[in-house]
């Protein structure tokens, strides 16, 4: 059995929003009970991660690396057709990745403790977001 729905979401800007219970939602009401969540977002400037729930300061600390990794504005880019940010955010998802993949145990996401899925916007000013979940079982 498969079932496929898509999410929208709406940005604040640059930074992370917890979406594990939409996906654990989407999850319950398939009545899966054993088998796969996958999770890709649909953008080319964002990502979808599975990280650190309980603390704050690892999301911060991650876009304190992702600045190091891909800096806005660097002279050294070409593309920037929509501002200093552009490349900037294309990189960082080249680095932070479009996918998760979670095993469903019980109907349920099979998460560790601390884990939780996270759409990482990469762009400064606000997006409308799309991200598609399929389960699997």
């Amino acid at each position: 059995m498969a079932w496929q729905e898509t999410l929208e979401i709406a940005t604040r800007g640059r930074g992370t929003l917890e979406i594990t219970g939409d996906v654990a939602g989407i999850v319950s009401n398939t009545g899966i009970d054993c088998g796969i969540a996958h999770v890709f977002v649909q953008h080319t400037s964002c990502s979808v991660m599975l990280t650190e729930n309980a603390d704050p300061s690892v999301r911060h600390d991650l876009e304190t690396l992702a600045r190091r990794w891909a800096p806005d504005g660097d002279p050294a880019y070409r593309h920037a057709d929509e501002g200093d940010d552009d490349m900037a955010a294309h990189g960082r998802t080249l680095i932070a990745g479009s996918s998760v993949t979670v095993p469903v145990s019980r109907g349920q996401l099979a998460l560790g403790t601390w884990q939780g899925i996270y759409l990482w916007e990469h762009r400064s000013r606000p997006h409308r977001r799309r991200v598609v979940v399929t389960i699997t079982g």
